[in-house]
């Protein structure tokens, strides 16, 4: 054994794995915060208590779990799936909250990477309480991905989820796509959404389906923030994701006309920078060379569809720590030309069109040597479909670990 390995019984091992359960059960309900799973053995190794953060401004997972113990913590272990914090937010420090039930031990899978919240272990270890991390880190970290994405890289974590046919169209030649998949995928792409804090969609997908993008059949669950990509503002107030369900973000560009949607919530975003080969295109193709309000630049060399990264960095200033991009094919590509899909979930439909649109647009790849290299993480079976996980291949392996098999609450009972 290296020197390096976490040291843990069986015991701890297995309380982890429960406590990365518990941390699942908070997916979409936490942002900005973590999800955090925690499980308090006694002297004995027995549990005694279980936790989680359930939302942001809530008691932490160890708080909920030293509550369920009661004096059954002292001289224990407590369990838990990030670091204990250190810092007062809204919420006290869980490392202060541990010292003072009389913990003996705490045993963490990933080491908290925030400035503000980071230290825990050590005050820990100056109270003289017995740490270990590192235990489970792989499954600690697939289930907490979105928060540490946000916490390394200053952006969302965004998952791109399409359906197709298995020659990879999303819809027929004459723009039918109602239905491709099964009820079984159907009912999956909710379970995604709920998961997730934000579900984007372009203009193109917006007009050609009026998507809902709420989330439906899950109890409980918290409606994510749906966002439209709509440059020109084209969004009437009679689309469906202005009903009221879930709130809604209609992302535009800075000279877009916006008078005919009052009360709507809209941000203005700059465009991607347009690369020297790249014209402007419109619904009725290539733009005719005029000169921009600016005066300095051809209107058919100007910048097309709207920055990626600024629109992550908004998401990211709300408080969205997940994405789930739903769509469609020109908002895709752009999500991968800008390199900020981080797995893409592909639903597979036993079925064959030979015609109409392709899951993914212009993404800037040109030859095969430029391909963007996935590794695939899980294959399922939903009905007839197939759903693939895929995640963007790194030199030593996934660049993303792979989402674990973590039981819903239901499946737990």
């Amino acid at each position: 054994m290296r020197q390096e390995d976490p040291v843990a019984t069986t015991t701890e091992i297995d309380a982890m794995r429960r406590a990365v359960a518990l941390s699942a059960r908070a997916l979409g309900a936490t942002a900005p915060n973590p999800v955090v799973g925690c499980v308090i053995l006694d002297t004995a190794g027995a549990v005694v208590g279980e936790g989680w953060h359930r939302k942001a401004g809530g008691p932490h997972a160890e708080v909920h779990a030293l509550r369920a113990a009661g004096e059954a913590a002292r001289g224990g272990t407590a369990v838990v799936t990030l670091e204990p914090c250190n810092h007062t937010g809204r919420t006290g420090p869980c490392a202060q909250a541990l010292i003072e039930a009389g913990v003996a031990r705490v045993v963490h899978a990933v080491s908290d990477p925030s400035a503000a919240a980071s230290g825990g272990a050590a005050t820990l270890r100056a109270a003289g309480v017995d740490v270990e991390g590192g235990v489970l880190a792989a499954e600690a970290e697939a289930v907490n991905v979105a928060w540490l994405t946000s916490v390394r890289q200053g952006r969302p974590f965004v998952r791109w989820k399409y359906a197709a046919t298995l020659d990879g169209r999303i819809a027929a030649a004459d723009g039918t796509s109602r239905w491709i998949t099964s009820p079984q995928s159907r009912a999956d792409v909710h379970r995604l959404r709920a998961e997730a804090d934000a579900v984007v969609v372009g203009s193109g997908t917006l007009l050609a389906d009026d998507p809902h993008l709420a989330v439906r059949g899950i109890e409980g669950a918290v409606q994510p923030l749906r966002v439209v990509v709509d440059s020109r503002a084209r969004i009437t107030t009679k689309a469906r994701v202005l009903d009221g369900a879930a709130p809604t973000l209609v992302a535009v560009s800075k000279d877009a006309d916006t008078a005919h949607l009052p009360g709507v919530d809209v941000v203005r975003l700059p465009y991607a920078a347009a690369g020297p080969t790249e014209p402007l295109t419109t619904a009725a193709g290539p733009a005719e060379p005029t000169t921009t309000a600016a005066g300095s630049a051809p209107a058919a060399t100007a910048p097309r569809g709207l920055d990626v990264p600024a629109l992550l960095a908004e998401l990211h200033a709300r408080g969205v720590r997940s994405v789930l991009l739903e769509g469609g094919p020109t908002l895709a590509g752009a999500f991968v030309k800008a390199g900020a899909v981080d797995a893409v979930l592909g639903y597979l439909a036993p079925a064959l069109l030979g015609a109409g649109p392709t899951a993914l647009g212009d993404a800037g790849i040109s030859t095969i040597a430029q391909a963007l290299r996935l590794d695939v993480t899980d294959i399922a079976r939903l009905g007839p479909d197939l759903r693939i996980t895929a995640v963007p291949a790194g030199p030593d392996g996934p660049a993303v670990p792979a989402s674990p098999a973590v039981p819903t609450a239901a499946q737990e009972k």
